[in-house]
């Protein structure tokens, strides 16, 4: 199994389930089925090839696995290189699994170019996969942009009266940050002479160049998180995608942030990330207060859990650069979480939305009467996202507050009201929505959750059970990589057991 180059095969055939889809022709209906079809199928086969993966995946190993190298670019020193670590390989299955999901519960909801629209989404799954995977800063960075176009897309083409502003500002906010970004590979790649990421953090950056890099990095990744104040792109884009593109966008793209940080800051700039680490928790906190404040105040659903999101990923922040391996540990494990649940939360959003296409809560009431088997889901990842013991919101939150607790407590204390605000604003979300008297005539024609929409949110259910009662399935793999990212940064505590 592991001579196969499962990585590749895993990343690149969504497009060429993609490239399929796009010389399908015939009759309009004949055409959109059988581009559902073939997405579903393709992704399926990438879900599969996945699992193939975690099934090769040595959890004792704490370098990077299932290496491919060969060369791109010879002349440069640019090589086509993928591998994947304990870090890495949970993000890689749930980018697969996120797409199955936003292709099945597409099956009824998208009626308008269905070809181009699981055409966008199989290149969305290429490029997720490929950014995860990928062990050249160049080839990165090819598919950390790369994303940008097929979200873009979505979001400008299927997404709402605003489409158009939502888009360019998304687009505008995360290019402006990856433009600095790029400035800073080209300086690395001149100091480093080489663009591999295993040599460059193992290359020693000079403290003075280490800041100015931070920054430039810096300046990319917190848009993507995003982190307070650069989180004002989100909200809009959230509103205005189609349910699909809120799952991934959600999901996946606002992980890139955080993965960044674990794969660049932190290993190849160690002094200049221990130096900005009480920058990063200042921002962290007033995200988490913030952002919890403001989505108590919200009358559209998608912006509140747009507004959770980043207030979540303020949790995630803060336990990345705590420097020990309760809270990176903790930290992956909520982004892994957050992905599961947020983009069950947009999924659930657009389950009620695509029946009275409206998000307005006030416009809700009394669903547990008519739909109680949404009215079930909805408790679930409700609860997963206050953080409800037996969930998997609760494992990264509680390792992530125990860690920085370790460090600074007065950090800790600020981080904890978090999980205090979001049990206000997600209960009263919940109330509002689902219970009450139904007295609101187009509600009581609502029907409860067709087959798709079950089929759709089962493994999310699945996972975020499994994580919550069963956390060191998924802390295991990833325990032998987090000792090695805190060997290379000198960090104190690198022996800390996980278990």
């Amino acid at each position: 199994m592991t001579d196969l180059p499962l990585l590749s095969l895993a990343t690149f055939l969504p497009l060429l389930g993609a490239a399929f889809i796009f010389f399908v022709r015939g009759e309009p209906e004949v055409v959109a089925h059988n581009a559902r079809s073939v997405a579903l199928w393709t992704s399926l086969a990438t879900f599969v090839l996945t699992l193939m993966i975690w099934a090769a995946f040595d959890p004792t190993q704490g370098g990077f696995q299932l290496v491919e190298k060969s060369p791109w670019l010879p002349g440069l020193g640019i090589s086509y290189h993928m591998g994947i670590d304990g870090i890495s390989l949970w993000f890689v299955l749930l980018s697969a699994l996120l797409t199955v999901c936003c292709v099945i519960g597409a099956w009824h909801s998208v009626e308008s170019r269905v070809r181009e629209y699981m055409i966008a989404f199989l290149v969305m799954d290429t490029l997720m996969i490929g950014v995860f995977c990928a062990l050249d800063i160049i080839l990165f960075y090819v598919f950390f942009e790369g994303i940008l176009i097929p979200m873009y897309l979505i979001i400008g083409i299927w997404g709402g009266a605003r489409r158009i502003y939502s888009a360019f500002k998304f687009f505008l906010y995360t290019l402006i940050g990856s433009v600095l970004f790029l400035v800073a590979i080209l300086v690395m790649y001149l100091d480093a002479g080489t663009t591999d990421i295993p040599a460059l953090m193992q290359h020693d950056f000079p403290p003075a160049l280490q800041t100015w890099l931070w920054l430039a990095m810096f300046a990319s990744f917190a848009v993507k998180v995003p982190m307070w104040p650069f989180h004002t792109w989100l909200p809009d884009a959230h509103v205005e995608a189609p349910t699909e593109g809120s799952v991934l966008l959600a999901g996946i793209l606002l992980k890139l942030g955080g993965y960044g940080f674990l794969r660049f800051s932190l290993p190849m700039l160690p002094e200049a990330s221990a130096y900005f680490t009480p920058l990063v928790f200042a921002l962290s906190i007033v995200a988490i207060v913030y952002t919890s404040l403001v989505a108590l105040m919200q009358t559209d659903m998608k912006k509140l859990i747009a507004y959770s999101s980043v207030a979540h990923m303020g949790i995630v922040t803060i336990g990345i650069f705590t420097t020990n391996a309760l809270g990176i540990a903790g930290s992956i494990v909520q982004m892994i979480s957050h992905g599961v649940v947020s983009g069950a939360l947009f999924m659930l959003v657009g389950v009620v939305y695509h029946r009275l296409h409206t998000r307005d809560i006030d416009r809700y009431g009394g669903l547990a009467e008519n739909m109680p088997v949404y009215a079930l889901v909805f408790m679930l990842f409700m609860m997963a996202s206050v953080g409800l013991p037996g969930t998997s919101g609760f494992v990264g939150e509680i390792l992530v507050i125990v860690g920085v607790f370790q460090m600074n407590s007065w950090v800790a204390l600020m981080a904890a009201t978090g999980l205090i605000l979001g049990a206000a604003y997600m209960l009263w979300l919940y109330r509002r929505v689902i219970f009450g008297g139904l007295e609101k005539k187009d509600l009581l024609a609502l029907k409860d959750m067709r087959a798709n929409e079950i089929i759709a949110f089962a493994p999310l259910v699945l996972w975020a059970l499994f994580m919550g009662i069963y956390p060191s399935f998924f802390i295991q793999p990833m325990e032998a990589s987090v000792q090695n990212l805190l060997g290379q940064i000198g960090a104190t505590g690198a022996s800390l057991a996980l278990r």
